[in-house]
């Protein structure tokens, strides 16, 4: 599935990448190869492979998620550059 260059700008642009021509074309190439071979997969029949370990959804092999108890203000800003009213304080983002 070869994509055109306006396909690989686009992607750029939603990446905020600003490539060369040169990039365009290689990635152009690239993308495309990669789509190639996603497509290949697709056709693959998958349907006499058993699931993962893991994902059949009857057992799990993750730890408990449990609640516990989490650390206090005093803990979590002992380490903290500078802090006031119990919060970090950071420099200014916006002048």
């Amino acid at each position: 599935m070869p994509l055109t260059l306006q396909e690989v700008e686009h992607i750029a642009k939603l990446a905020r990448l600003e490539l060369t021509d040169e990039e365009k074309t290689r990635y152009r190439e690239q993308l495309s190869a990669i789509l190639d071979h996603v497509a290949q997969l697709q056709k693959l029949d998958t349907s006499s492979v058993p699931p993962l370990a893991g994902m059949s959804g009857s057992e799990s092999h993750l730890r408990p998620d449990l609640a516990r108890p989490g650390l206090g203000a005093a803990e979590l800003l002992k380490n903290a550059p500078a802090q006031a009213d119990a919060q970090f304080k950071i420099p200014p983002v916006f002048e």
